[in-house]
């Protein structure tokens, strides 16, 4: 790259065209070495006929000793190479010295011997200045300086050497040395051309490898999310079990659309529920919360709330505790899942007296009248996760129950235990009678014996309270209570997805923790992590390094097979990936074409200079040139419509024509042949056509030869035609020559030879045979030969190379495009997965390139639709006994009735309600949330209470759903429906396992509708029905009902059409 434009780069373009340049270096590895394996064997082979000719040693000493040092010479770079890992400076010394030696013996070979030629020694320079192009490791401009001066340094030093310091100027020496120009023109043309496509071919390598490895990086990292989330809802033994059912599932579906149906439809019915013996289950509720809450904006209650369960989840981590499920301001967790703790009533115990201290340390800051009440039974559950939208981890069983009665019937501040529990305890901690029976007629009902516990930190000395945050400001409760807590520096939910090597939430494995502490607060010499430092710019340094480490295994891997193609055919295993490669499109073959077409207008010039019988060769040109310029045609005939559209619009079927040339290969081959054809005819028209009577006329020849070469050059233009069709023009072609110099011009060649020792007879005595007369190198028919040799090996090791090279592009590129498709497959896999713990329009907060998950989310809503739904005699219907495997059964048509509500929300008529949660029995979802962010309060009218109207009809359908079970089971299950509109606050709360919740009176209230309601029907506020019933419902007063918390409300059932739920239920 030009010096002008390094400072217009930016720091990572910097690195990366470092990197290409390591990479290219590295590409040149096998050429290189090639080269200078194929030196060597030239160098051995021309020793070899010197010694087996007896030509004697003394005569050609200078042929011998440099020949023999430039072998020795091209060994030492040879180890050099292989054995040491050279930087690119060195790499380009080498070459360079390669280059030097290659020059000093073309050198020696035309200035060695009695007589010096005008023709001498062309092919070895056209091969150094091919090769300098092609084999050497040097950048494009380095290489057109070295050609220039190889070149223009043979032309001089011939001229000097034939005219200034020669007797008699040779006849046609113009024409002959206009010839070598021509010769090495055409060389730094097709090895420039070969230069730049083969650069742009490794620069996509490089930039597909690139790619490839980002992929690879942006995989992992998708797996790591995924990990993430589903371990931020799910214990990692069943989050597990569904990726792994999930991702089998996706993969079965090949068509991309199926898997987006899939992923959206989210249609994955299996059951996830595990029992568990000997736990212990902890309920906690925050007494006084409700008040609280009251006064709080939206924001302030997300903080009070995530602050709070961010220090309960602290402490049962602490503890070795699970956190079940938040409920409002209920907090419920499990000692003893997923691996048995013998530790675990102690661990519960434990963890209510800690909550109950840091309770107590918020009341006593901040004067805010709170409380804990904590229940804890031990016993047996069901634990796992039911239905298809909105995992939650939860567990079931009678002692559930009992331990969330525990809790209700419990005194604030205080531990509340069975005598399950205090079993367990082993007289750890001193308790008294707890009389919750008296508080409680679930716990009156079974007779259960109940104990509050002493907590051993009140037996001690009172501590004097703590100062009150900012008593003197007469503050409101909740500003209090939000300053004191956002000192504790709870973690914010996703908080982990922020980094790229994330961390998975606590599992405690045999009583152990394997994951890092949540930091409540940060330590004065802790360091904040590179904040400043972007998520992108730390990818980037990855994929940096990643691809430093790829080019240094390339380096050390330079001639292993690789396991996608077969070391000599190069063909891929796969008969499918061959396929695909061998229908690759060719838009570089026009390019192709043009570039034989200059090689054979140089052959023509070259001839005209040398042919003596030049009206027969203008004929011959004429005919192929015809054939060429059609060739080219049926290339370019497309451009041509672009050129002239008005005069070729009837046309059409030209484009077709252009188009069938770069993407049929049964179009473009037949191009191929019939251009390398035509060249291979025209290179050996002087030796088949022109008559060679005078001796003078011989000089010829060896441009003849030249010709032929330069056909050999035009046979591996076509860089990226079939390696076998190549091999078969360079054998057929070469096949030819030697049988035209060996075989059919052998005459000619004797004759050309008497020429020349009666040339050197005119200025020296030779009585020797012919060989040794004017030495080896200049043996016209013997050097032919051999250049031909050098030539075919040369092309053929240059093709090899170049197919090796276009098959390493195709192959990154596809495993480019499986990565994609595994990316995409993980992208949907994240989305169902991120979309089962949030909403749409909330994940896309945490998710993503323009993640926001550095601040809690909350919204306020003006008018959201609220209904709860449950199954109360689902309760009758569960009972734990041997014949329904103690319960499992019963949670599995649990799961039928749950997974069946969740279908409903695929249907576009539902795809503005919202799941929120399952609670046992009880469905829990609202309408209204959807709305773009920044746009809620601005809601008009008429879509609010359109909102209210589909949660009806989602409530219908419910009915419906639960009928077609009923049938279907043989049960007769009933629904009980409460619904109720208003505002809302809305938030995740939770850093070890984010939840997405909705708070406020409207939620409370449409809780109290269900709880109150009546079996099979939709009990409804008195401002809800105002709207159902201008929505054209209609609506049957119940009257005035006792609402816990909101004393009398006048309430409302919604009047439906059961032949309307029955068909619902049936489709």
């Amino acid at each position: 790259m030009p010096a002008k434009g390094k400072y217009l780069l930016n720091d990572k373009e910097l690195k990366n065209e470092a990197l290409y340049r390591k990479f290219s270096c590295i590409s040149q590895y096998q050429p290189l070495v090639l080269l200078l394996g194929l030196s060597m064997l030239s160098c051995g082979i021309l020793l070899i006929l010197f010694f087996a000719l007896h030509l004697s040693a003394e005569e050609h000493c200078a042929f011998v000793s440099v020949v023999s040092g430039s072998l020795c010479v091209f060994l030492a770079v040879f180890v050099l190479v292989c054995t040491v890992v050279l930087s690119q400076r060195w790499r380009r010394l080498l070459g360079l010295i390669v280059w030097v030696t290659h020059l000093t013996l073309g050198y020696t070979f035309i200035f060695h011997g009695p007589i010096v030629l005008p023709w001498d020694q062309v092919p070895f320079f056209l091969f150094i200045i091919f090769t300098v192009y092609t084999m050497l490791p040097f950048q494009l401009w380095y290489a057109v300086v070295l050609s220039v001066i190889s070149s223009l340094s043979h032309i001089i030093a011939l001229t000097l050497r034939l005219t200034v310091y020669s007797d008699e100027i040779p006849p046609y020496l113009a024409n002959q040395l206009l010839s070598n120009a021509v010769v090495f023109l055409c060389g730094s043309v097709v090895g420039a051309f070969h230069k730049v496509l083969m650069e742009k071919t490794l620069r996509q390598t490089f930039q597909d490898t690139l790619r490839c490895l980002s992929m690879r990086m942006k995989l992992e990292i998708e797996k790591r999310q995924q990990e993430n989330l589903l371990q931020s809802v799910l214990p990692v033994y069943i989050s597990m079990k569904m990726k792994l059912a999930i991702i089998e599932r996706l993969q079965d579906c090949k068509d991309k659309e199926e898997q987006q149906r899939l992923v959206k439809d989210n249609n994955f019915h299996s059951l996830y529920v595990k029992r568990h013996e000997n736990v212990s289950i902890l309920y906690a509720d925050i007494v006084g919360f409700t008040q609280l809450a009251s006064d709080c904006s939206p924001k302030e209650l997300v903080i009070m709330l995530n602050e709070l369960f961010g220090k309960f989840d602290q402490i049962a981590k602490e503890n070795e505790c699970m956190r079940i499920k938040i409920l409002g301001d209920c907090y419920y967790c499990v000692s003893g899942l997923p691996v048995s703790l013998p530790k675990h009533a102690k661990n519960c115990v434990k963890m209510g007296l800690d909550m109950c201290e840091a309770i107590k340390l918020v009341r006593e800051a901040t004067g805010v009248e709170i409380n804990m009440r904590v229940g804890v039974h031990s016993g047996n559950v069901l634990c796992g996760v039911i239905g298809l939208r909105k995992w939650q981890f939860d567990v079931w069983s009678h002692d559930v129950t009992l331990a969330n009665h525990m809790e209700s019937g419990g005194l604030p501040g205080r531990v509340h235990i069975t005598e399950a529990t205090l079993k367990h305890l082993n007289k750890a901690y001193e308790v008294e009678e707890g009389n919750g029976h008296l508080r409680d007629p679930y716990l009156k009902e079974l007779n259960i014996r109940t104990y509050l516990v002493i907590d051993p930190r009140s037996l001690n000395i009172q501590r004097p309270p703590k100062p009150r945050v900012n008593d003197g400001l007469k503050m409101r409760a909740s500003v209090r209570m939000t300053r004191y807590l956002e000192s504790w520096g709870a973690v914010k939910p996703f908080a982990h997805l922020q980094n790229r090597g994330g961390f998975s939430p606590d599992t405690i494995v045999n009583g152990k923790t394997h994951f890092k502490d949540i930091p409540l607060r940060p330590t004065p010499g802790s360091k904040i992590p590179e904040r400043n430092k972007s998520q992108k710019s730390k990818f980037d340094e990855e994929l940096h390094n990643e691809m430093t480490t790829t080019i240094d295994e390339l380096s050390s891997k330079q001639w292993s097979n690789s396991e996608e193609s077969s070391s000599l055919a190069l063909w891929f295993p796969k008969k499918d990936l061959e396929k695909q490669y061998r229908a690759l499109d060719l838009p570089m073959f026009k390019h192709y074409v043009c570039c034989a077409t200059f090689i054979f207008f140089c052959i023509f010039l070259i001839q005209m200079f040398i042919a003596k019988n030049k009206r027969t060769l203008g004929i011959s040109f004429g005919v192929l040139v015809c054939v060429l310029l059609l060739t080219l045609a049926v290339c370019f005939i497309g451009h041509l419509q672009r050129l002239f559209p008005e005069k070729l619009s009837r046309c059409q079927w030209l484009a077709a024509v252009s188009e069938a040339v770069v993407k049929r290969p049964c179009v473009r081959l037949p191009l191929a042949t019939i251009t390398t054809v035509v060249i291979i005819i025209l290179a050996v028209f002087n030796l088949c056509f022109d008559d060679l009577e005078k001796k003078e006329d011989l000089s010829c020849l060896p441009y003849s030869v030249y010709c032929c070469i330069l056909a050999l050059m035009a046979c591996g233009v076509f860089l990226r035609l079939s390696f076998e069709l190549k091999v078969l023009f360079l054998t057929v072609a070469s096949t030819v020559y030697y049988i035209i110099i060996i075989s059919t011009k052998n005459e000619s060649f004797n004759k050309y030879e008497e020429f020349l020792i009666f040339q050197i007879n005119s200025s020296w005595n030779c009585t020797d045979g012919e060989v040794a007369c004017f030495g080896l190198v200049k043996h016209p028919q013997v050097m032919s030969c051999i250049y031909i040799t050098l030539f075919l090996v040369t092309m053929l090791i240059i093709s090899q190379q170049n197919e090796s090279c276009f098959r390493q592009d195709f192959l990154l590129k596809y495993k480019n495009h499986t990565k994609q498709d595994e990316i995409e497959t993980r992208e949907n896999l994240n989305r169902l997965l991120l979309e089962n713990v949030l909403p749409a329009h909330v994940a896309a907060l945490f998710v993503g390139e323009n993640k926001k998950n550095e601040e809690l989310y909350c919204k306020s809503y003006d008018c959201v639709c609220v209904m709860f739904a449950s199954v109360p005699n689902f309760k009758e219907f569960y009972t734990e006994c041997d014949i329904n495997k103690e319960g499992l059964e019963c949670l599995r048509l649990l799961n039928e009735i749950i997974a069946d509500f969740d279908e409903l929300l695929s249907k576009p008529k539902f795809s503005g309600v919202e799941k929120i949660k399952t609670i046992g029995s009880t469905y829990m979802a609202a309408a209204g949330l959807s709305g773009c962010p920044g746009q809620e309060n601005n809601q008009d009218t008429e879509r609010q209470q359109a909102q209210i109207g589909i949660m009806v009809e989602f409530a219908i359908a419910l009915y419906g759903k639960l009928e077609g079970i009923n049938r279907h089971s043989f049960n007769s299950f009933r629904l009980r429906v409460g619904i109720n509109h208003g505002p809302v606050i809305a938030g995740v709360i939770g850093a070890r396992k984010p939840q997405y919740d909705i708070w406020g009176n409207t939620v409370n209230v449409a809780s109290r509708m269900e709880s109150t309601g009546e079996l099979g029907k939709i009990q409804v506020t008195e401002e809800t029905s105002i709207v159902l019933k201008n929505q054209g419902y209609s609506c049957e007063c119940r009257g005035l009902i006792n609402v816990k918390g909101k004393g009398e409300l006048k309430t409302f059932f919604v009047c439906t059409d059961m032949n309307k739920q029955q068909s619902m239920g049936l489709s």
